[in-house]
């Protein structure tokens, strides 16, 4: 019989050769209990600990619908884990992550209940997974909804020594006939904007082709180049939720990977497309220091970057007062057209 319990340091050696270090994974645990257990709402019955986390769903929902998404922040851990001495670089990293997916099921309307978030790296490093969870933890709690759980991969000859993976899964939820889903959408219907402020997750293996050897450049207009890289991916729930709330909200866009031609024509019925007016929004430096060092041409930089525009909201024209009186930070960038894809003019 073997206690387990007893296993000392001799027994747990092969492991460890192997390149799996079980106290870091236990020292990480501990790190981040206390950040993940302050993002726990009133549906969390289970969280972190259990196989499976349990969530009970709001009460007083007719029609719950269930919106899940999954995604990561891409290669931009790479930049980040160049910086990750600077201060409050890796927790921004994690509240990219939550941000991200929170903007992708807003599109629908829905309101978040939980995340799941996924860390992997060849080695654990406790300090530095417990940064990035807390970044998690502070965005959950931004957005209402509980870290009800995740999981810490270490995966020595998968993930290149040094760097880190981050991943995560949103639960959110919709009442049925409140589903935004852009079956109303007419030609004429206007497209507002929220500016993203920088490249938010998507287009970071281009850029840091483009930009290598600059990352410490102070550039006017942008500033320290690799600062205005990791520019937080903002949370466009507070703009958003007081015209949902009023059912302004035909239609909404996410953009991320495939700029405004890749996400702005996923929300139109099929037949519609739309124009828009270069010039309406700023567009932040950054972008233009991307495409002058790059080589990088005006269609390509439109097709992988977003260009100042973090996310579309598309209204009737009718409700255009009301939707700038709520949400003061939109702008008038366009309209809805017969036709297909996106125009800039």
């Amino acid at each position: 019989m073997v206690s387990i319990a007893a296993m000392g340091d001799a027994e747990g050696a092969a492991y460890e050769r192997a390149g799996v270090d079980l106290r870091a994974a236990e020292r990480t645990t501990d790190l981040i209990r206390r950040a993940v257990e302050s993002t726990y709402t009133p549906g969390v019955l289970r969280g972190l600990g259990a196989f499976g986390g349990l969530f009970e769903l709001p009460a007083g929902l007719d029609r719950p619908v269930l919106v899940a998404s999954t995604d990561g922040v891409g290669t931009k851990t790479m930049l980040a884990n160049r910086y990750r001495h600077e201060t409050g670089v890796l927790e921004g990293i994690g509240r990219d992550l939550v941000n991200h997916c929170v903007n992708d099921v807003l599109v629908q309307g829905a309101v978040p209940l939980f995340f799941l978030d996924y860390v992997a790296s060849a080695h654990l490093e406790p300090e530095v997974t417990a940064a990035l969870v807390t970044g998690v933890a502070a965005a959950c709690t931004g957005a209402g909804m509980a870290l009800l759980g995740g999981e810490t991969a270490e995966m020595p000859g998968v993930y290149a020594p040094g760097e880190f993976d981050l991943a995560g899964t949103i639960v959110a939820v919709v009442e049925r006939d409140r589903v935004v889903d852009g079956s109303s959408v007419r030609p004429g219907d206007l497209l507002l904007a929220l500016p993203s402020g920088g490249l938010q997750t998507n287009g970071f293996s281009l850029a840091r082709r483009a930009l290598e050897g600059r990352l410490d450049d102070t550039v006017p207009g942008v500033g320290t180049v690799w600062r205005a890289l990791l520019a937080e991916h903002r949370s466009f729930l507070p703009a958003v939720r007081p015209l949902l709330e009023r059912g302004l909200v035909k239609a909404m866009a996410h953009i991320t990977g495939g700029g405004l031609p890749g996400n702005l024509p996923r929300t139109l019925p099929a037949g519609l497309g739309a124009e828009l007016r270069r010039g309406a929004w700023d567009e932040p430096a950054v972008f233009t220091l991307i495409r002058e060092a790059g080589g990088v041409s005006e269609a390509e930089m439109f097709e992988v970057f977003n260009m100042g525009i973090g996310y579309v909201v598309t209204v009737d024209p009718g409700s255009l007062t009301e939707a700038l009186r709520v949400s003061p930070e939109l702008v008038e960038v366009g309209r809805v057209v017969e036709g297909a894809g996106v125009r800039v003019v």
